[in-house]
């Protein structure tokens, strides 16, 4: 437990940033399988309208540091490619 009025504070603000980052965690893995499933549903069209909607989310929260930029790029990519894929 903390013992300082600071350490007290901190712990408060840290519960509170935890749960804006999950939420915002939470936000990115949606958005991702939304892409996911329209590929699976195999409309193309409908698959990049999806992808170009998510990549700025994805995007978003790699600027705000909830996840490593590279991650972000690697997501980005693999969907990028799976749509290409697609007949």
């Amino acid at each position: 437990m903390a013992n300082s009025a600071q350490a007290r504070k901190r712990a408060r603000q840290a519960v509170k940033q935890n749960a804006h980052n999950a939420s915002l965690r939470s936000e990115l893995r949606t958005a991702i399988k939304k892409v996911a499933k329209a590929i699976e549903a195999g409309d193309k069209a409908a698959a990049q309208a999806v992808f170009s909607a998510s990549t700025s989310v994805v995007d978003s929260i790699a600027d705000k540091k909830i996840i490593h930029k590279n991650k972000a790029a690697r997501h980005k990519s693999r969907l990028s490619a799976a749509i290409k894929a697609m007949a």
